[in-house]
């Protein structure tokens, strides 16, 4: 990328977040038009920061779509796929070993195939092979592009009619965000900063983030994972109502292990009136034993607006709880030399 991995990068990355919506605005996806409207499944297939967009795709879909979104992290897809499924490949470098398996995979199977990527492999297939691709700005993280990995599949999906006033809520979005943003950057102090605030309780703590099915557990995947890159720190989610199933029952032993436990609840206004309650005693029952708990509320109208809100408070709070850790939040080391192994 042509410059030194700094935790100045990061935050750099991070507020470029909502301008990612707005510039997806402009793509030219013509020619979808004349790509079939009706599938049986829809695919995204990625890893790590390229597979988010898919889960926030999926969410977004399950109450609007007749037809299952599923994410795809593994090298094969799921047998549904086939003639009638469209299968979107997403790879931010293009050279996801899992997401070009899967791609082949997708092929084979004869599904329409539709590569979201900045180059690589992926883009030098997909043009070999005819593939339409949508090309996304290089010179970003993958974990710190999710407009740019998100927002082109919803386009796309509404090129196609399958979804309606998806780019009034990718408007929407880069209003909330731009205001979220003037909240949380590094130069608005401590007490005004709820990132900052958070990643205060977090430090010296394992973060375990709680969502609800089928709405904010998508933000509590990204906090962990965000957690989990930026920080370098382990981290863990959840789901209500399921967790009152089990986790509840987690919090008594090893004492000196609950007690470095934080917990951090992402609330939404659309969150069922049963698992509101369930939040409320979880919280109770299992607050008191625990490092701290915390809550966090997603802010806009529109169900995209309010999960990248939340997700954005994670991506900041994931950052600042580098800066507690004296960690530079941008390189990934460790995936790196994973990656570096695999290739041998």
């Amino acid at each position: 990328m042509g410059e030194e991995l700094t935790a100045d990068t990061m935050f750099g990355y991070l507020e470029r977040l909502p301008e990612q919506f707005t510039e997806s605005l402009g793509l030219d996806l013509r020619w979808a038009e004349e790509m079939p409207r009706r599938y049986n499944c829809i695919v995204v297939a990625g890893q790590g920061g390229s597979a988010i967009g898919g889960d926030v795709l999926r969410t977004y879909c399950q109450s609007r779509l007749p037809v299952p979104v599923l994410v795809n992290r593994d090298y094969r897809l799921p047998a549904c796929v086939g003639p009638d499924s469209l299968v979107l490949a997403v790879s931010y470098s293009g050279n996801t070993e899992e997401t070009l398996s899967a791609y082949v995979d997708a092929l084979c199977r004869q599904a329409h195939l539709v590569a979201v990527t900045t180059g690589g492999k992926l883009a030098e297939w997909a043009a070999h092979d005819g593939v339409p691709v949508i090309e996304v700005p290089p010179g970003f993280m993958p974990r710190a592009a999710a407009g740019y990995l998100f927002a082109p599949a919803a386009l796309l999906l509404e090129r196609l009619r399958l979804l309606a006033g998806v780019s009034e809520e990718i408007q929407e979005t880069a209003r909330v965000l731009q205001e979220r943003r003037a909240t949380l950057l590094p130069a608005v102090p401590a007490e005004r900063n709820e990132a900052r605030q958070l990643a205060a309780r977090l430090a010296g703590a394992l973060p375990i983030i709680w969502g609800a099915a089928g709405s904010t557990e998508v933000a509590a995947l990204r906090w962990k994972g965000q957690i989990n890159e930026n920080a370098k720190s382990p981290a863990y989610y959840n789901v209500f109502p399921e967790l009152d199933h089990n986790e509840i029952v987690g919090f008594e032993a090893p004492e000196d292990l609950v007690r470095r436990l934080a917990l951090v609840i992402l609330r939404d206004r659309d969150d069922h009136e049963r698992v509101v309650k369930r939040m409320a005693i979880t919280a109770d029952v299992v607050g008191r034993r625990a490092a701290s708990i915390s809550e966090v509320h997603s802010s806009g109208e529109g169900l995209l607006a309010r999960l990248f809100s939340l997700m954005y408070v994670g991506d900041y709070t994931s950052t600042y709880l580098a800066l507690e850790y004296g960690i530079n939040p941008t390189p990934v080391q460790a995936i790196d030399e994973l990656k570096a192994r695999m290739a041998q």
